[in-house]
């Protein structure tokens, strides 16, 4: 009998066991990427994973949501945040995230990059626990390479990197500004100065000189040439600097004569011929000529304000018998002979601030002659 009611009691508690397993929901769960099959009395999603023992954050993503009916054949996914430190600007931020790769984390974070932004570690990479991922914004500045001029992007950098990144290669003479050290910023120009030294030869003429000499064997005022002139040759080699393209300085380094040049030489007349006071007989007639009526007065070579030389470089001191007179070469012109009544023949070889239009001044050697001339009324007759 004890036998009996103890197998009926086996089996009422084996076959409640058959009917309890049996009323349980089975749920398919995704746990941190891998796949279990569960079988759960509970009623909502959040009490299956506390039956499972998980602890649940609230960065954590659970699909269906946690306060879900559990019905059979479910399927669940949990999936576990992960701590990221995202540093921008310099400022470092923990944030809580289920996101894959570095790409899918801008995006959780509402984050706005543009091409030109450096993101680092690169959007595709997997996102790992405490990961670190810094963004560096990009801005706007201006670049100039030897005088042509763009703008550009960059992150905040040293302007070496910059010149690196746009591809800029530097020569050895090159000058930039900034600094290669400094850091770029926004707005800023970045300046490339092509600097290039080359040797530049040049043929030069050299003007030939003129070289004058006094000849008295020739007449006051006329010319001899006694040789040509012709131009030299010289080569000159020069130092050249050049910034972008133009000449800024240049430097004679040598110079060798090509062809020599050759000086013009020239004499120059200084013989004067002077009338000289004579009773002799003179080959020029005194009927001959153009006459002339003028006011007449004498000068001596010491009278005051006289140098005692012409204008035509007579020196009466040391010609005191010369017979010269002075003249308003608009009327009588210089040089000419004439003949003067009273003076006899004479040479008009002077002229005076005072002597204008029908005015002449003769010349005498002596103040007492000078004086007993006085001022009077002649005739005169241009020869030549």
């Amino acid at each position: 009998m004890a036998i009996a009611i103890c197998s009926a009691i086996l089996v009422s508690a084996a076959l409640g066991i058959l009917i309890y397993q049996g009323t349980k929901d089975t749920v398919t769960i995704m746990l941190d990427g891998k796949k279990e099959v569960v079988r759960t009395h509970a009623a909502t999603v959040n009490d299956m994973l506390e039956d499972l023992e998980i602890t649940v954050q609230a960065a954590d993503y659970v699909h269906p949501s946690r306060n879900a009916k559990v019905d059979d054949d479910l399927e669940v996914v949990w999936k576990p945040a992960q701590k990221i430190v995202m540093v921008q600007d310099g400022k470092r931020k923990e944030v809580w995230s289920t996101a894959d790769t570095v790409n899918e984390l801008l995006k959780d974070q509402d984050l706005s990059v543009k091409e030109q932004d450096k993101i680092t570690p690169s959007k595709n990479t997997k996102l790992k626990a405490n990961m670190e991922v810094a963004i560096d914004k990009a801005f706007s500045l201006k670049l100039v390479v030897g005088g042509d001029e763009k703008q550009v992007w960059s992150t905040s950098t040293t302007v070496a990197d910059f010149l690196k990144q746009q591809g800029v290669k530097l020569n050895d003479l090159d000058r930039v500004e900034p600094e290669l050290t400094e850091k770029v910023e926004a707005e800023n120009t970045v300046n490339v100065v092509r600097i290039e030294k080359v040797t530049d030869v040049v043929e030069e003429p050299v003007d030939f000189a003129v070289i004058t000499k006094k000849d008295d064997s020739l007449s006051k005022g006329k010319e001899k040439i006694v040789k040509e002139g012709k131009d030299g040759l010289v080569s000159k080699k020069y130092a050249v600097i050049k910034e972008n393209g133009k000449e800024v300085k240049r430097e004679l380094l040598s110079e060798k004569v090509v062809n020599e040049k050759q000086d013009k030489v020239i004499t120059v007349g200084t013989r004067t011929t002077v009338a000289q006071a004579s009773r002799g007989v003179t080959n020029v007639s005194s009927s001959s000529g153009k006459e002339i009526y003028v006011s007449s007065t004498a000068y001596t070579a010491s009278c005051k304000g006289c140098s005692g030389v012409t204008s035509t470089g007579v020196d009466l001191k040391s010609n005191p018998g010369a017979k010269i007179i002075a003249v308003d070469p608009s009327v009588i012109p210089m040089g000419s002979k004439v003949y003067v009544e009273g003076y006899g023949y004479a040479v008009a070889a002077d002229k005076g601030g005072a002597i204008k239009g029908n005015r002449i001044d003769v010349f005498f050697s002596s103040k007492n002659d000078a004086y007993r001339w006085g001022v009077k009324r002649v005739k005169v007759r241009v020869l030549d």
